[in-house]
């Protein structure tokens, strides 16, 4: 059916050979390999009488002693001795084992120094050279968690306080063998050893160092000045020196245990790049790199609360956050409800700090975004799906407040959880009713990434597919269409000719009204039914007015 168009539309060979002879001693029988032995001896006695007479010959060179691969120089006995055809097999046996317990007959492996670091890599804090380790330890460190100049100490001290805290540990696990013999110590009075600690605890959290308070206030300020947020902030006289050592001994177990978790491959320092992140009950692959600060993109895993958007260290933290955490729901206002779907209306302006991590969030899983934290131009509308605990964030879209181009999507998103289950196209569908709403004609804006270029391709076909089977007349328009739709008529026009139903023909634009294509999305649509739509009366808003 043809619809009239109008006019406005590598090991060496022997190592091997020793290797396979020192197993067939230890693992055959002296009955059944006793002829393979003698050839193996054989062979070995050959090589070491060789290697007796380039010795040789080489001493009559040189004056200097023979020397084996270890550096030591060998016995002319035992050369003798092996290399003579007439030594019995049970001599030349102890002869040969006795060179490999005394490790003259393999070279000992070298030992490499700190085979698990990578010298490349280097620590972010400015004029740091990676030397020393907060728990005085390792060598190295490659974190701002590790890194002794950070928390203003010195490498030697980070060691001089590993050790007292040692010493500290082994007193402590003697008194606890000392009163071994107390049973359900819990129960009983304090010992009189527990009750002096007690009351040198309480006198050490009594003092404080006498230091007048504008001299402190200007040592802090000029530190902070100097230091910015690349260095701690000092510490001294804020609490007892003993409730401080408390902290910095906090501070050097959780930096032993993320230099075990880097050591043991499950946190890849120096990638620079967020490998995974736990957000919600999921844990998802990350596809791109994101500009979090520093010290969380080394750790290569994130925690996130998957409400408020905070992004955390470790799990512990996570924990934490969440018993404290009140969101249960996002920012913003609520335009939209039906059923368990929901879309909120997030200023840029007013809710920066959550716009700015749903940005790194999205960074993550798209290639082209480049929008991070200039968030106040934009408006973010964002899907969640409710249940018992809160609502769940499934995907979101940015919109400039004021497009000189009409674009109604700057961005678009849906979680990788999510996908392939139709939020995709209920979130273009909601943005192209935000246009209708506003008497507008939308578009998203270009260029369109693989994924989105993909998924507003199978929109747009919809849209026609359905208006082309609801329209009954016979002369049609590309102007009436987009009026109807809020679809820019550069994409009609795109999609019919990608669907091949443009025809010109005779001086005349016709639209092909291919029936076996509107049959397949009748089919589609009756499958999907009506839980993965938009519903436009469930929509509460208006146009903003201004920025």
């Amino acid at each position: 059916m043809f619809l009239t168009l109008k006019r406005n539309a590598g090991s060496s060979s022997e190592g091997t050979e020793d290797s396979d002879f020192s197993a067939e001693h230890t693992d055959s029988s002296e009955s059944d390999v006793h002829t393979v032995r003698n050839t193996r001896l054989t062979r070995s006695s050959l090589r070491l009488s060789r290697n007796s007479q380039d010795i040789k010959q080489r001493a009559d060179h040189d004056e200097s002693p023979p020397r084996t691969p270890t550096g030591n120089a060998p016995s002319s006995e035992s050369d003798i001795d092996m290399s003579s055809p007439n030594v019995s097999h049970d001599e030349s046996l102890a002869k040969e084992l006795s060179l490999k317990e005394s490790g003259l007959a393999h070279r000992p492996k070298r030992r490499r120094f700190h085979e698990s670091y990578n010298f490349n890599m280097k620590c972010p804090t400015p004029g740091c050279n990676s030397l020393g380790h907060l728990t005085g330890k390792h060598e190295r460190h490659f974190s701002i968690s590790g890194c002794p100049l950070y928390h203003n100490l010195s490498a030697d001290e980070c060691k001089v306080k590993a050790s007292s805290r040692d010493k500290h540990v082994e007193d402590r696990m003697l008194s606890q063998r000392q009163d071994e013999n107390r049973h359900s110590a819990r129960q009983q009075a304090q010992t009189e050893r527990q009750l002096r600690y007690k009351e040198k605890v309480t006198e050490m959290r009594r003092k404080r160092n006498s230091v007048p308070l504008k001299e402190q206030k200007d040592k802090y300020t000029e530190h902070k000045q100097t230091h910015c947020s690349s260095h701690e902030p000092l510490l001294e006289n804020i609490t007892s020196d003993y409730d401080l050592e408390l902290f910095r001994k906090a501070q050097a177990c959780a930096s032993d245990d993320l230099e075990k978790l880097r050591l043991q491959g499950q946190v890849t320092e120096g990638s620079n790049m967020i490998k995974t992140i736990v957000f919600g009950r999921y844990e998802l692959d990350t596809w791109y790199h994101s500009p979090y600060p520093e010290e969380y993109a080394r750790l290569g895993r994130l925690y996130m609360c998957e409400f408020c958007l905070k992004y955390m260290k470790s799990q512990t933290i996570l924990r934490r956050h969440m018993a404290k955490c009140v969101w249960k729901h996002l920012p913003g206002d609520e335009i939209y409800r039906k059923g368990a779907i929901s879309v909120f209306e997030v200023d840029g302006k007013k809710n920066k700090i959550y716009c700015q991590n749903l940005c790194l969030l999205a960074k993550l899983f798209l290639d082209h975004k480049t929008l991070y934290y200039d968030v106040e131009p934009f408006l973010f509308y964002v899907m969640t799906e409710a249940d018992n605990t809160g609502c769940h964030l499934v995907g979101y879209f940015s919109k400039e407040k004021n497009s000189f181009l009409n674009y109604n999507v700057s961005c678009i998103l849906t979680m990788p959880q999510y996908m392939r289950q139709g939020y995709g196209k209920m979130l273009i569908d909601f943005s192209y009713l935000l246009s209708k709403v506003e008497e507008k004609v939308g578009s998203p804006e270009r260029p369109l990434s693989d994924l989105g270029l993909i998924s507003y391709r199978s929109y747009w076909k919809e849209v026609l597919l359905r208006y082309l089977h609801n329209f009954q007349g016979k002369e049609i328009s590309i102007k009436e269409i987009s009026q109807e739709t809020a679809v820019n008529p550069v994409d009609i026009v795109s999609t019919l000719q990608s669907l091949q139903m443009l025809k010109y023909w005779k001086g005349k634009h016709l639209i092909l009204k291919r029936q076996d294509l509107i049959d397949d999305w009748k089919t589609k649509e009756a499958k999907r039914g009506s839980n993965k739509t938009i519903d436009p009366s469930a929509l509460k808003w208006s146009p903003p007015k201004g920025t």
